[in-house]
């Protein structure tokens, strides 16, 4: 697959194997390796999820602590995605109402 992305690393060295994954059933290219979160966001994605009351929430620290990010990755509910590592064909799922 040819790929959209870009990523600058200096000195040579190597880049990550672009890969897709699922986001709500649709196709999201990204970089084996990088926090799911940050791939949805790559992908122009800003709401992850729905608190109890309806309203949109997303990652805000990007570190774990926050836990806004949570969403359900390849079955497993509440995972905080800024933590999980792309791999391959992952699918990723909205934790609404949390």
């Amino acid at each position: 697959m040819k790929s959209t992305l870009s990523l600058f690393c200096p000195g040579g060295l190597p880049l990550p194997e672009a890969v897709t994954i699922y986001w709500k059933g649709e196709p999201i290219e990204a970089f084996e390796g990088q926090s799911v979160a940050a791939a949805i966001l790559n992908s122009g994605v800003a709401e992850f999820r729905e608190d109890h009351a309806g309203h949109s929430r997303g990652p805000i620290c990007g570190m774990g602590s926050c836990m806004e990010c949570r969403a359900t990755v390849d079955g497993v509910p509440y995972l905080r995605t800024c933590l999980v590592p792309v791999t391959s064909g992952m699918r990723v799922e909205p934790a609404d109402g949390t």
